[in-house]
């Protein structure tokens, strides 16, 4: 299944609009910039294990439109709780892992 982003931005009263694909790639800079925070903020969500480490060489990294929709759900966790990395880590692995076991049990329930 695709999953495609969509992302509105208002400047001076002028919407602007931005579809990403899941498998679409991006740098360090351009990811930051769509997620709207500092390159600082997302070397941070690797440094945790938030993001997965994709390196092309030593600092340059890839990003994938799928792990732009991690980034914001990490950024929504940390402002909504002033969570710390460490807490945000913690809290997206067990959303993962209650995401998991809801597949398993419609799963079961299926069979």
């Amino acid at each position: 299944m695709t999953t495609i982003h969509y992302r509105e931005i208002l400047c001076d009263g002028c919407p602007d609009a931005e579809i990403i694909d899941e498998h679409m790639s991006f740098d360090l800079i351009h990811f930051a910039d769509s997620c709207g925070q500092p390159t600082e903020w997302v070397l941070q969500l690797l440094e945790y294990d938030i993001l997965p480490t994709r390196a092309i060489h030593t600092e340059e990294y890839i990003f994938l439109g799928e792990d732009l929709s991690r980034a914001r759900q990490a950024y929504r966790l940390q402002r909504d709780f002033d969570a710390s990395f460490s807490a945000v880590a913690m809290m997206l692995d067990l959303i993962d892992e209650v995401q998991k076991l809801r597949k398993q049990i419609r799963h079961a329930n299926f069979e």
